[in-house]
Formats: C-alpha cells, sequence, structure tokens
C-alpha cells in the first residue's frame, strides 16, 4: 500500500512511504528516487527528520474491500431481541449495505489530507502526525491523543476551533499549536514489532515528538488511551510539561479506598457514601461486570481475536461498532451521536492499515506492565461528561491529582467526547488549560 510524501528536508526527496496491505507501517521502507535523487536518500531510523505525509490509498484495496463486504458469510440472528448478545445484526447489516454501496473512503482521505500530516522515527517507530500551527503568537502547544477503538478521526472537527479561536467563537489568548499523533499500532504509525510499547513508554516518545516539533512548554489531552497516556506523561513529569487534561478517569487512581475493596470483593457499596456516590459505584461495577469482556480479551489474547479482526471487515466493524455503540452518550444507538460516515471513516481506517490486532495489544502491554497509582505532578484538568461510563465526584480525585486546577460537568457527550460533541469539547479544552499558561 502505497502513502505518498512530500519532503521539504534537504536529505529527503520526493518519493513514495510504501508499506505492506497487510502490515502497514510493520516493515515501512523508505524507498530512494532513481538517478541523482537516490544519492540523498536516508533511511528513516538513521535520523531524527520529519517528513511530510500524504494519504492515497490504492483503488485496489477499496475494491478488496468491497468484494469482502459482498461475500460476507453471517451468522445466524441473535436468540435476543436486545443488545445483551452483542451487536444487533439488523442494524449491522444496514451500516455494511452502506459501507459496501455508498460509503466514500476519498472523502475521508481529503479529510485527512487537508490538514499537514507527518512521520518522525523515534525510539525505532515511525510515529504518524497530524500538525496545525496557530497564527496567533500566545497560542499554546498542545499534544491530544485518540483512544481506541478510535483514531484521529476522532479530533479532527476540533482542530480548527483549537487552532484558530477567534473563527470559532474564542478569543486569540486560547489559541494552540495542536499536535495530533497516532498511537504506536493505530492508524498510519508503525506497529511495533517487540514488546514493551506500554502507556509510559508512548508518553516518554510523545515528550521526544513535542521536544523534537521545538517546543520547550506544552501540555497533554486525551481521552480513553489518550487520557491513560496523558496521566503517565503526568506522573513523569518532565521537563516543559505544563499540565495536563483528560476526559476519561482511571478507577483504580481514584476510587475510594472501601469502594474499591467493595468493588474487588463484590460487597455492596459503602455506606459512607451518598445516594449520588452510590450510583457512580453501582455503574462502575455494572460495566467490570457486563461491559468489560473486550478488555480481558484484548489484555490476554488480543492476537487470537486479531485473526478474525485482520481477515472479515464485517467482523472487524462488529468488534469497533459494538463498543462505539456502547460508549456514546445515546447508549446502543450510535448513530443518534455520529453518522454512518463518521463510524466508518474510523472502521474504515482499521480495515485498510490492518491495525485491528495491532491496536488491541496495547491492553496486554499496559497488563504486563502493572498498575501506576501515583499521583500526577503536575497541574490537571478534569472534564466529566454526562455519557462517560465512569463519572467520579470531585472529592474523588485529590489522591491522584493533587494539583487539580479545573473540574467541570459537561452537559453532553459520551466517551468520545471530541467526536460527539466537538464545540463542548473545544469550550472543555479552552477552560481546562487557561490556569495552565504561562
Amino acid at each position: 500500500m502505497i502513502f505518498e510524501t512530500k519532503a521539504e528536508n534537504p536529505r529527503f526527496t520526493r518519493r513514495s512511504f510504501l508499506l505492506s496491505g497487510a502490515a502497514i507501517g510493520a516493515a515501512a521502507v523508505m524507498l530512494p528516487a532513481s538517478g541523482a535523487e537516490a544519492d540523498t536518500f536516508t533511511a528513516p531510523n538513521e535520523s531524527d527528520s520529519i517528513r511530510p505525509f500524504k494519504v492515497d490509498v490504492p483503488e485496489t484495496a477499496l475494491e478488496d474491500l468491497r468484494r469482502r463486504l459482498a461475500a460476507t458469510r453471517w451468522p445466524d440472528s441473535a436468540t435476543v431481541d436486545d443488545r445483551s448478545q452483542g451487536v444487533e445484526q439488523q442494524k449491522l447489516q444496514e451500516l455494511v449495505a452502506y459501507w459496501q454501496s455508498d460509503y466514500d473512503w476519498r472523502r475521508a482521505e481529503r479529510r485527512l489530507n487537508a490538514y499537514p500530516q507527518f512521520l518522525t522515527n523515534i525510539d525505532g517507530l515511525d510515529i504518524h502526525f497530524i500538525h496545525v500551527r496557530s497564527r496567533h503568537a500566545a497560542a499554546l502547544p498542545l499534544i491530544m491523543t485518540h483512544g481506541w477503538p478510535g483514531s484521529i478521526f476522532e479530533l479532527l472537527d476540533v482542530i480548527n476551533p483549537l487552532t484558530e479561536p477567534t473563527a470559532h467563537g474564542g478569543k486569540a489568548e486560547d489559541a494552540f499549536h495542536l499536535v495530533i499523533p497516532s498511537i504506536p499500532g493505530f492508524g498510519f504509525s508503525q506497529k511495533p514489532a517487540s514488546t514493551g510499547w506500554d502507556a509510559q513508554r508512548i508518553a516518554m516518545t510523545w515528550h521526544t515528538l513535542m521536544k523534537r516539533l521545538g517546543y520547550d512548554h506544552y501540555v497533554s489531552q486525551g481521552g480513553d488511551w489518550g487520557a491513560i497516556i496523558s496521566d503517565a506523561l503526568a506522573r513523569q513529569a518532565p521537563k516543559g510539561l505544563l499540565g495536563i487534561h483528560v476526559n476519561r478517569i482511571e478507577r483504580g487512581t481514584t476510587l475510594p479506598t472501601d469502594a474499591a475493596q467493595a468493588l474487588k470483593s463484590g460487597g455492596p457499596s459503602p455506606d459512607t457514601m451518598s445516594t449520588d456516590e452510590k450510583k457512580i459505584f453501582e455503574e462502575a461495577r455494572d460495566f467490570l461486570n457486563n461491559g468489560f469482556g473486550y478488555a480481558a480479551i484484548l489484555s490476554t489474547r488480543p492476537e487470537t481475536i486479531g485473526y478474525g479482526l485482520s481477515d472479515s471487515p464485517v467482523g472487524l466493524a462488529a468488534w469497533l461498532y459494538d463498543k462505539i455503540a456502547d460508549w456514546v452518550f445515546t447508549r446502543g444507538e450510535p448513530e443518534k451521536s455520529l453518522n454512518k460516515d463518521e463510524i466508518l471513516d474510523n472502521i474504515t481506517l482499521y480495515w485498510l492499515t490492518n491495525t485491528g490486532p495491532s491496536s488491541g495489544r496495547i491492553y496486554w502491554e499496559n497488563l504486563k506492565a502493572g498498575a501506576k497509582l501515583s499521583p500526577a505532578r503536575v497541574p490537571v484538568a478534569v472534564t466529566v461528561f454526562p455519557g462517560e461510563v465512569y463519572r467520579p465526584p470531585k472529592k474523588w480525585l485529590s489522591k491522584a491529582y493533587p494539583q487539580l486546577v479545573y473540574y467541570h460537568l459537561a452537559s453532553k457527550g459520551g466517551h468520545f467526547a471530541a467526536w460527539e460533541e466537538p464545540e463542548v469539547f473545544t469550550e472543555e479544552i479552552r477552560a481546562g488549560f487557561r490556569p495552565m499558561r504561562l
């Protein structure tokens, strides 16, 4: 699979980034041009260069996708008429029918290519990222990270409001220089070929990326895995990190001790809790008992599930669609929070890059790395969205975030906050980072 890249760095000439369709990024090779240009060739692993990148998926890959969709062998219907056994077949069939006949990946490509994209090699891996600089002098550098089962598509609608606030209801002093990387093993970032790529290592990689881009200070933001990576950065507190904002919070670091013990033992919610706190506790218990199976699989057998995700686009779609449906604000009705094109942009990116298997390994890596429970060492801003699966009150956060400078309950939105409610999300980012600006 070929993704075109134009190089402005004198050490690189115009050439194509050639990747196998089965393992995008796993064995990336920068191909030298012919003639005189070949003399300037530098292998990507031999420098800290930053190479411009453009997405251009071969038509043959899209034809193969449509062929596989047409040849789908569907399972028999569930024995229930709700989501208790998984994705409802009728909804998935409607989505797949649209995917096969009406969906336009080229439109999605144009969305991505509207923003400056780059590759750079850090710690042996090529990292893909979007980098948009604001024209406002006081712009604050911000690295913002997606999660699973999402991608950089989650964050596209907030790029312009964050980098050009005066054109989107904000003030010049709200501006950000924005860096949006793809997590290793996701999207167009290279797939790790060895173990050790847990959240802590990715956080260190993000710090290296920001320094390489010339930022001597910056902030970090994330939801889902992006929040876990931002938390890791906050614990490491490298020089130049001013603070973080998260819209997803770890239960393990924030549940009161008696609540954590009750959750582990299966006992009742502690009597010390208020009615609202008991509701939060019971929702956490329900998620662990009924909605956490995907994580147990990915934490222990990511390769086993990966075979199906790599071979069947409908299998991949069902796997990702199920969690999107679980976590949007409109529970079980993802099309009421996101349209079909938005959902399929994300799923198609996973398919074309064959990152269903590799993206899941981050769960395995983090399980092997063990829990990291030390508190953040930098200022932290938190936004709790009403559709999030865990919504702790402010008083539960003091242990994990001793320098909590902002806490707010948003009016609407779910786990995929930037994707579902970009306007609300934008306002939260602006407000959350105001106390951290120099």
